[in-house]
């Protein structure tokens, strides 16, 4: 009897584990950037696939990513910005395309024309333009990448061309800024927003600024 009970006990631990575990690892999401760390018997389980994007005590707004009716009539792939209403649209063919919403050029700054996708990266490092540097000697000449970075999760690099524009579709570390006129004439994205586009584009898109 006794050897009854003490496996009945044993068993209902085991049960309370696992369904603590569970919770605890449904309640963790991708938008934290260190994995979560549990304990069972001993022995850690790391939540690893969950490393990518900011912490929520960092980027408290998720996303703003929309499926909507296609407004640019653009073919699959390409990329409408609408600088007025710091809308973003992805084309995805079908009358659909995925909407987000962005900071774009403060007055002064704005811009408008036809680029292409140069180059894509993870995690950019930075390096300001010399003329941003003029303006703003108080910045680094460079900074790596990561959660601190102003280039975010994710960056595009708009070519006109084979010449490197100099604007950015890329991440941001001030989500307030979303839905503002802001930037040097880069478009700021949410980093979980900027991270889905990233995974839907090629290089080589074409990208409409208006």
């Amino acid at each position: 009897m006794k050897k009854f009970l003490k496996a009945a006990a044993l068993a209902a631990i085991a049960t309370t584990t696992a369904i603590s575990m569970t919770t605890q690892a449904s309640a963790f999401n991708i938008e934290s950037q260190d994995p979560g760390i549990y304990f069972a018997k001993e022995k850690r389980v790391r939540v690893a696939a969950l490393l990518d994007l900011q912490r929520p005590t960092r980027q408290t707004r998720v996303s703003t990513r929309t499926l909507v009716a296609d407004p640019t009539n653009k073919p699959a792939g390409h990329i409408t910005v609408i600088s007025k209403d710091h809308a973003l649209y992805l084309s995805l063919g079908g009358g659909k395309a995925m909407r987000y919403e962005i900071g774009v050029g403060r007055p002064g700054f704005k811009w408008s024309g036809s680029v292409r996708i140069g180059r894509m990266a993870k995690w950019p490092n930075w390096t300001p333009p010399p003329a941003m540097l003029k303006r703003r000697p108080d910045l680094p000449k460079f900074m790596k990448g990561g959660v601190d970075n102003p280039l975010g999760a994710r960056a595009l690099y708009l070519y006109k061309g084979s010449k490197d524009s100099m604007f950015r579709i890329h991440g941001t570390t001030e989500p307030e800024t979303i839905g503002r006129d802001v930037s040097s004439g880069c478009i700021r994205m949410l980093n979980n927003d900027v991270a889905d586009l990233y995974s839907r584009v090629k290089v080589g898109a074409r990208v409409t600024v208006l």
